[in-house]
């Protein structure tokens, strides 16, 4: 290919559509056919990041190798295309603003009056166009955000027009809808997507290809209406119906021919044929499989599950890979109590702590822990859920009965868990945590060597306050097992506990790393210990 080609995927009727779930799948099938494909998200919020949103404004922050908080769709787009994701891959409205006004202050603008156009749009082209730079990806797909109409997204759109004339035949446009199906009289209705189309051609951008969302299937004739309507071709209208998975969309999107499609009108001629045979076996494990196991995870978030997105999924690969569905039972924190825990975990077979912050629900979870430890179930604790395990065995088998975190509780008189002095000054939320990927060195002989299999791993993370060392000797004696430290600073990573099956914490995050291609070894070997606990 001569250069690189930039397809965007738009929005309308209605949000949580999917575009996510169609960017990567079209970026899975071109990727499949030999092309280097990357995958942006801009979003319209104001926040520089989504690291400061609460989980239940916005589902779980992921964090690249690389330090960026970002939006979960980024996980979809590396679960995908088992390639990692960057700081340039997701762009906010705040990121602009603020690189404008810094250009603003610093006089780049050379005293001119700084406007929504050209300037802030001149940023979103910049932004967009960043992946493309030096032919290091065939194909560049980006989200937008939001839905068509909406007062954020405007620039956006607007930045999308001004580039269809820039890059002309380098330049694509998908749009997705809602084809809602009024059960009443029995048909799919194609006015919203009309009116969806209608309002992004007032924009001035007409889209190439139009993908509808539907719970039943198109027939030809609404095909046709759309396409007349719409001003597309009729191979141009693409169906998406519900899938049991996300994971088998990419299979729905090759059987509608979308890449073929999108590959005929930017001009790309291949002889290949999209490649997807571990994918298609992956599927048919996950649809076929009968074994099942009862995994609990336990957090403060649950009630909306797009808060451990990542987590949800990596259970999902390491459950194929074990040849079983994993049953995960959502459970709140702050509804476990010491009289409660046996009839709330009694039928669980294995137990996951999950990541957060703050204090609430924090006492369940030490309470989820003891029960775990006691009747040797196994455990993993990810990130707090680590800091909780730390925090349990010092109260429960230490005897330092207010043992806590100083997130928690400032005042406690052994804090286990604690800030680092670099930390402590610290008055800004965002972007100041340890973030990103951090190397940690794996001793022999323990449980975390025998998962991981090598000495130096490099796992991402997202969090503030750290074991306190000068508690180490106190634990390891009493047979806790620091197996993971970070060889710069001398951080505690990774703990588990002697004498128990399977009881291991981590204070990074490895869901964030487990792909359809790569599950993460971690959820591996915890999905198989909760499976030989199974009987």
């Amino acid at each position: 290919m001569s250069s690189t080609k930039y397809i965007f995927v738009t929005g309308g009727v209605t949000s949580s559509l999917g575009k996510g779930i169609i960017s990567a799948s079209l970026a899975k099938l071109l990727q499949s056919r030999g092309f280097k494909v990357t995958i942006q998200k801009l979003d319209p919020y104001i926040n520089v990041d989504p690291g400061t949103l609460n989980p239940y404004e916005h589902g779980e922050c992921f964090v690249t190798d690389d330090g960026a908080e970002t939006d979960l769709d980024l996980g979809h787009y590396e679960r995908f295309l088992n390639i990692p994701t960057s700081q340039a891959n997701n762009v906010t409205t705040g990121k602009i603003y603020q690189t404008v006004i810094d250009k603003e202050r610093r006089g780049d603008y050379l005293g001119k009056t700084v406007q929504v156009i050209p300037h802030i749009t001149d940023e979103i082209k910049r932004r967009i166009k960043i992946l493309g730079q030096n032919h290091q990806f065939d194909f560049v797909i980006t989200e937008i955000g939001g839905t068509v109409g909406d007062i954020e997204s405007t620039p956006y759109i607007e930045a999308v027009r001004q580039l269809k004339w820039e890059l002309g035949n380098n330049c694509l446009v998908i749009h997705l809808t809602l084809l809602p199906y009024l059960s009443s009289t029995g048909e799919l209705k194609t006015k919203p997507t009309q009116h969806s189309v209608k309002m992004l051609l007032e924009h001035g951008v007409q889209p190439d290809i139009i993908v509808c969302r539907t719970e039943h299937k198109i027939n030809d004739d609404i095909r046709k209406k759309i396409a007349l309507f719409c001003n597309v071709s009729k191979e141009s209208v693409i169906e998406a119906i519900d899938a049991k998975s996300i994971y088998e969309v990419p299979l729905l999107m090759e059987k509608e021919k979308l890449d073929e499609v999108v590959l005929k009108k930017l001009n790309v001629h291949t002889n290949s044929k999209p490649e997807l045979s571990n994918w298609k076996a992956f599927l048919n494990i996950l649809y076929s499989t009968k074994n099942q196991v009862d995994i609990a995870l336990v957090g403060k978030y649950v009630e909306l599950k797009d808060s451990y997105k990542s987590i949800a999924e990596a259970f999902i690969h390491a459950g194929v890979k074990n040849n079983h569905k994993v049953n995960i039972h959502w459970i709140h924190s702050e509804m476990i109590t010491k009289d409660n825990v046996q009839k709330l975990l009694g039928n669980i077979k294995g137990i996951l702590v999950a990541p957060g912050f703050g204090n609430r629900g924090i006492e369940g979870k030490i309470i989820a822990i003891e029960y775990a430890r006691k009747n040797k179930v196994p455990f993993l604790g990810i990130c707090l859920g680590m800091q909780c395990a730390v925090i349990e065995f010092a109260r429960n088998v230490l005897n330092y009965e207010d043992a806590n975190s100083r997130e928690m509780n400032p005042a406690t008189t052994h804090p286990v868990i604690d800030l680092l002095e670099s930390q402590k000054s610290i008055n800004y939320l965002g972007g100041t945590m340890r973030l990103g990927a951090y190397p940690c060195e794996i001793k022999e002989n323990t449980l975390a060597y025998k998962i991981y299999n090598q000495k130096l791993i490099y796992e991402r993370h997202r969090h503030r306050y750290e074991f306190n060392n000068e508690y180490r000797d106190v634990f390891e004696k009493n047979g806790v097992v620091f197996s993971g430290i970070n060889p710069e600073k001398d951080l505690v990573e990774i703990m588990e506990i002697k004498y128990h099956p399977f009881f291991i914490g981590v204070q990074f995050h490895p869901e964030y790393k487990s792909t359809v291609e790569n599950p993460h070894p971690l959820f591996i070997h915890f999905v198989k210990a909760a499976i030989d606990n199974n009987g």
